[in-house]
């Protein structure tokens, strides 16, 4: 059978909306790589596309520089066809060509370097105690609202010179905006995300430019001014990218980790008893039920055969972290949450010339949350059964909307 024959069997039946496919999509996945692990699906909002589930081809695909993050049938530097909120934002990390990511990379790397992060210890410690002070009290909180959300807004918000004050419209616009992505009957509150997020970045930067401060906004603007480096669309992009980026992936690796570390409770004890296996743990969570289901799209430059079967020029293309990450093609046992497990070499982040900016910094985040969560609260437990979690929708994020915790 040739590769395009093969390409026109019937897809596996997977729908990235279904509740319950979102609460555990794991049986799912297992079956996929088994049966179909380079599959083309029908996605919602009418475009197919092919969906990347095993190990092997998932780590291949996201560092291959064949498959682009910017559509390769439309001009990098042609916005003239988008609506005006949407051009405004439309030149970021995630969708420029592969030279103007690496300018772009360059240009924001400053922020993200091992020096930096590591400066940047002593405030989110003092960002962690200051959260878990409000609450200790209390003896139960809700783990995203009082601490898993505002800690790493609070860390970019400073970071970018951002009020903070502002820290819960950007939780909303966030959730609105990557709850919609490939959800059609969410795409009007998409819609009106981007339009409240641009006009508070158009106002933000109008007040930074006339007072410039401290900030990393501030250094972009000065970048932006000197003409060639970045441009003002580029501008905006960068900052919009950065605020969702940087705290998305610590709220729900905080979140996931915490449940998974609630889900085997011998884990948990391991972790208070040995807090020194923080940094394992941490990979561990990043691996097991990791912050992003999916990578962002790719689209293939040219004809790409991937375990025998043609991806065609222009096709579009995810991959399923979530399912590379449990595949035991690469993973001993990879259902089993084991926060001493010794090779990790999971795609959480990504790999290649798109691996998360962030990574770092989400690290550091993650680590200080959770083991001092534990440490002050090592009775932590579920207020409620976590069957009643409500898990968030879209396919680029994995997180629960809530998680109330009692200790």
């Amino acid at each position: 059978m040739s590769a395009n024959q093969q390409n026109q069997n019937p897809a596996p039946k997977i729908d990235f909306q279904d509740p319950e496919f979102i609460r555990n999509p794991f049986p799912a996945y297992d079956y996929i790589r088994e049966k179909d692990p380079v599959f083309r699906m029908l996605m919602p909002h009418g475009q197919y596309a092919w969906v990347i589930t095993r190990f092997e081809e998932a780590s291949e695909i996201v560092s291959d520089a064949r498959f682009v993050t910017n559509y390769p049938m439309q001009d990098p530097e042609d916005d003239s066809d988008l609506p005006a909120h949407k051009a405004i934002i439309s030149r970021n990390l995630l969708s420029v060509n592969p030279a103007d990511h690496r300018r772009l990379r360059r240009l924001i790397q400053k922020a993200f370097t091992p020096k930096m992060i590591k400066n940047l210890r002593g405030r989110i410690e003092e960002i962690t105690d200051e959260l878990l002070d409000k609450v200790q009290h209390n003896g139960e909180m809700n783990l995203i609202e009082d601490f898993a959300f505002p800690l790493p807004i609070k860390v970019i918000c400073e970071m970018l010179g951002v009020p903070v004050k502002d820290q819960f419209k950007f939780q909303d616009w966030s959730n609105h905006l990557m709850e919609s992505v490939n959800n059609p009957a969410l795409s009007q509150q998409g819609e009106d995300a981007t339009i409240g997020f641009v006009n508070y970045l158009q106002t933000l930067i109008s007040e930074r430019r006339q007072q410039l401060g401290e900030d990393l906004i501030s250094d972009l603007i000065k970048v932006e001014e000197e003409g060639d480096s970045l441009s003002e669309h580029e501008l905006y992009s960068l900052i919009f990218v950065l605020i969702i980026a940087g705290h998305e992936t610590t709220v729900n690796l905080i979140g996931n980790g915490v449940l998974a570390l609630l889900e085997f409770p011998e884990q948990k004890q391991k972790l208070i008893e040995n807090p020194e296996f923080i940094h394992s743990a941490i990979e561990e969570i990043l691996r097991y039920n990791g912050p992003a289901e999916v990578s962002n799209v790719r689209w293939a430059a040219e004809d790409v055969t991937v375990a025998g079967k043609t991806i065609k020029k222009d096709d579009m293309v995810f991959v399923a972290l979530s399912s590379a990450n449990r595949d035991p093609e690469a993973f001993a046992d990879p259902d089993a949450f084991d926060i001493t497990r010794k090779v990790n070499n999971h795609l959480a982040f990504g790999k290649g010339v798109h691996f998360c900016l962030g990574a770092p910094l989400a690290r550091l985040e993650g680590e200080i949350a959770i083991r001092e969560l534990l440490r002050r609260m090592p009775d932590l437990r579920m207020k409620d059964d976590q069957d009643a979690l409500v898990w968030r929708q879209g396919m680029i994020i994995r997180g629960v909307k809530e998680i109330p915790v009692v200790f």
